[in-house]
């Protein structure tokens, strides 16, 4: 008799079938749940990688407010076609203080996740005022209007204090010159504009829109010019497993 034949008796009472459903189940179930309660992260860590600055993460809430997300993507695949286009794939750590996270599947415009560099601050800036100016065929809207908006550093302020209540490692010296970190990083003449560099390491610090104070304008270029900036993929290498936590 072939131990396969033992099967028929499965087939033939529905009970017991079920029985042995929800017991493979609740098996494999165990297997990936389980190591979730001890594990700190499932994320592999990366160089480089960091809480983004008070004005990008401002640059951040700007974007997602104007449903950018729509349209871009910030996720290379593992496939020739995209690494050879927008660069090296998306690596999970990238994501790991995104809340939510703009992976995305939908690329009327192109993907965003290695656009920091890219392009000058003028370029940007004269995109985000008139895409067809810059791009004929872009069938993106205007934002000029974010040039007259001044950011509300104190909302800035609490929105890094949401962050680190959601995970991301923002210290308490961070929280403390949050509000002073957004006005001096558009601001290289600022008193405090070497401090944030020190912060958050790559740091672009700088007048984005070339108009004085911080506009969303600033924060939202700020913003664009670090994706995919803080990992130097030319030396990536993962972290041991052994030291993974």
């Amino acid at each position: 008799m072939s131990i396969w034949s033992g099967h028929r008796i499965l087939e033939k009472h529905s009970l017991l079938l079920i029985v042995a459903i929800l017991v493979v189940v609740s098996i494999g179930g165990l297997v990936q749940i389980a190591p979730l309660f001890y594990l700190e992260s499932t994320i592999e860590k990366v160089q480089g990688v960091r809480p983004y600055a008070p004005l990008e993460l401002a640059g951040r809430r700007i974007y997602m407010r104007e449903g950018c997300y729509v349209c871009h993507s910030q996720m290379i695949r593992p496939l020739r076609d995209e690494v050879e286009r927008y660069g090296h794939y998306s690596l999970a750590a990238e994501s790991m203080y995104d809340h939510p996270f703009q992976w995305g599947s939908k690329r009327t415009g192109p993907d965003l996740a290695r656009v920091g560099g890219k392009y000058s601050d003028e370029w940007h800036k004269d995109h985000l005022i008139d895409p067809r100016a810059v791009v004929p065929e872009s069938v993106m809207p205007p934002y000029a209007f974010l040039m007259k908006k001044t950011i509300d550093a104190d909302a800035v302020v609490e929105e890094v204090k949401a962050q680190k209540a959601v995970g991301v490692p923002y210290t308490d010296d961070m929280i403390t010159h949050a509000k002073a970190d957004v006005l001096a990083q558009a601001d290289p003449n600022a008193d405090g504009s070497d401090a944030v560099a020190q912060r958050y390491p790559k740091a672009q610090v700088r007048d984005f829109d070339g108009q004085p104070g911080v506009s969303e304008m600033d924060a939202l270029i700020a913003y664009l010019q670090m994706l995919g900036t803080t990992v130097d993929f030319s030396t990536y290498q993962a972290d041991a497993p052994a030291n993974r936590r």
